[in-house]
């Protein structure tokens, strides 16, 4: 039986480049690295970052990232300032920001959780959309 979620392999490009983004921008802490690779973690998601061939799609699949509502508005501004491409602009419940990573990597910080998601779900929910308790 399964029991959450192991971890995230990304393809990048430039394994340098994306080590500095995750550790200098984001926050992760570098746990090893080899040439062709580098495993990270942020709280206790494991992140593997992969040489290989990027390929980015035009879809939705995106990585969001907890952020407490506190640090949101510095955070954001620390990753502009470090030219970071937004995305997308929020239109769901909390505060989020959408980015690109240095491969085109979609990720979001998030200052909400599921459970603030379905209580505004509860009030205007999606079109077709069935909670379930």
């Amino acid at each position: 039986m399964l029991t959450g979620l192991n971890h995230i392999t990304l393809a990048v490009g430039d394994l340098s480049k994306s080590i500095d983004f995750y550790v200098n921008t984001l926050g992760f802490t570098l746990k090893a690295r080899w040439s062709q690779g580098a495993y990270l973690l942020l709280g206790e998601l494991w992140f593997c970052l992969s040489v290989d061939t990027v390929s980015i799609n035009s879809d939705y699949t995106h990585y969001a990232l907890t952020i407490s509502g506190d640090n949101f508005d510095d955070f954001t501004q620390r990753i502009k300032d470090r030219g970071t491409v937004e995305w997308k602009v929020n239109r769901s419940e909390g505060r989020s920001f959408y980015f690109l990573d240095p491969d085109g990597h979609k990720l979001e910080i998030h200052d909400g959780d599921i459970d603030s998601r379905l209580k505004l779900c509860r009030y205007h929910p999606y079109e077709g959309m069935k909670l379930f308790e």
